[in-house]
């Protein structure tokens, strides 16, 4: 009998948390990880008091054809990345890894593809954690060094260029 190492154990942990989410597009679950030990956990839903996508049975973003990655403030839910950042101590988090798994809603399958969002990059920056792991389009394991990836290349969005900065990507800074 084989062992699953310990990436896959706290993917699947991940994906087991997913389960929680009240999203209506996809289920996403969160796990931080501090020297071995699990600090904290985070599924996407509505804000604590206010009534979620599947009780309501609706999904603004669903509604308007939003894209992958596009229009989050029409999302009523707080990021899985977000609520287990919400519910850690930032000391408890410096050098920490984030577990991300998520899956599609209606096809049940895991999502090869899965991404913190610009808004949940900053806050994983500002937390300290230092890796995030999900699957890759293979569904092979995929760990993302946040300083080499995302800090030292301002997360993809400028550049310094013969002394300007220089905006890389179509941002829409309204």
């Amino acid at each position: 009998m084989s062992r699953i190492s310990k990436d896959e154990y706290y993917l699947n942990i991940a994906r087991e948390v997913s389960q929680r989410s009240t999203c209506l597009r996809r289920r996403y679950g969160a796990v931080i990880l501090q020297s071995d030990q699990i600090i904290s956990t985070g599924y996407c839903g509505a804000p604590r008091g206010t009534e979620n996508c599947i009780d309501i049975n609706f999904c603004l973003r669903e509604k308007r054809n939003a894209k992958r990655g596009e229009h989050y403030e029409w999302c009523r839910s707080v990021h899985a990345e977000q609520n287990a950042i919400i519910h850690s101590k930032r000391l408890d988090m410096l050098n920490a890894k984030l577990y991300l798994v998520g899956v599609d809603v209606k096809t049940g399958q895991l999502m090869t593809d899965a991404e913190p969002c610009k808004l949940c990059k900053r806050m994983i920056i500002n937390s300290g954690i230092s890796k995030v792991i999900t699957y890759d389009e293979k569904k092979k394991i995929k760990v993302t060094d946040v300083e080499k990836e995302w800090i030292n290349k301002n997360m993809g969005e400028v550049k310094k260029v013969k002394g300007k900065w220089v905006v890389l990507q179509n941002i829409d800074f309204e």
